[in-house]
């Protein structure tokens, strides 16, 4: 059985990920009040139950509505039904750039402007990170990049079914990357942008690749992080994770992080993980 729920911030792309797993064949139920989802996890459980994949999406309305849900969740876990949680974020900019341009209030202001209510949902939301078995930060992600990362999460896999691996190039100066389970900074590393005839190129062309591991340095410090992180996929996926972000920047996101990141995606790649690919900045200058 795959029971998911999917909550998150509002505007940050429910019904884009619900619909995403319902193509997939998930059973989905949107808007269920939290109170209910004992027993609906109950009826999906049942020794006869015909339905192996569901997806709740839950909305959060107020703290009695959250009150529900953690309630739920703490008698799943007692019960041993076993969940997963994707949370869904964005920063407050592009959140009300989105209720602007779909003209839709926000649905905790009522009383009070959006960006307050914003701010107030957030609030409320911001301790079910830590049951979140995913979180995905929709901030520079279209509706088809969302609907494309959840297939890439949530797709059938071989050898390690219960993890993807994404690894995110990304430019310090555009922003960290907040969905980030771990971060490494690359800005040590020989820099092809002082380069001229490697400026315009970003990590995925050889000449900058070469450029940027032809380094002891470099060399050496790829070696021990890969070391690193083949030590800890394996204790990720004993602790029952479900979707490990791996971020790697440099300062703006087109040479050093690229390269770097291809490396990683390679080597796990080879591994026998399932691995997705994104290199966030690299076209931007």
């Amino acid at each position: 059985m795959k029971f998911v729920i999917v909550t998150g911030l509002s505007g940050s792309g429910k019904s884009e990920t619900m619909r995403a797993l319902e193509d997939m064949g998930f059973y989905c139920v949107d808007n269920l009040p939290p109170a209910l989802i004992t027993k609906f996890a109950e009826l999906c459980y049942q020794p006869n139950s015909s339905i192996d994949k569901v997806a709740l999406g839950i909305d959060i309305r107020g703290r009695k509505f959250f009150e529900a849900l953690h309630e739920s969740l703490n008698y799943l876990e007692k019960e041993n039904y076993e969940y997963e949680m994707v949370y869904l974020d964005c920063n407050d900019d592009v959140l009300l750039k989105r209720y602007k341009m779909t003209r839709r209030n926000h649905p905790l202001a009522k009383d009070m402007q959006i960006p307050e209510g914003i701010k107030m949902e957030r609030k409320i939301m911001e301790p079910l990170k830590g049951f979140s078995t995913c979180i995905i930060d929709t901030t520079n992600m279209k509706p088809k990049d969302l609907k494309e990362e959840i297939k890439k999460i949530y797709s059938s896999g071989e050898d390690n079914p219960n993890l993807t691996i994404s690894v995110v190039s990304f430019g310090f100066k555009h922003g960290i990357l907040a969905d980030a389970d771990l971060v490494f900074d690359v800005r040590f590393l020989p820099n092809p942008y002082y380069v001229e005839e490697l400026r315009s190129k970003t990590g995925d062309d050889k000449e900058v690749r070469d450029y940027v591991m032809n380094s002891k340095i470099s060399e050496e410090f790829y070696v021990k992080l890969l070391d690193m992180i083949h030590f800890l996929v394996p204790q990720y996926i004993e602790e029952g994770k479900q979707h490990l972000v791996i971020g790697v920047g440099c300062t703006g996101g087109r040479h050093r992080s690229v390269t770097i990141t291809n490396l990683i995606a390679e080597d796990l790649s080879n591994k026998g993980y399932r691995v997705v690919k994104k290199h966030r900045d690299s076209m931007l200058r």
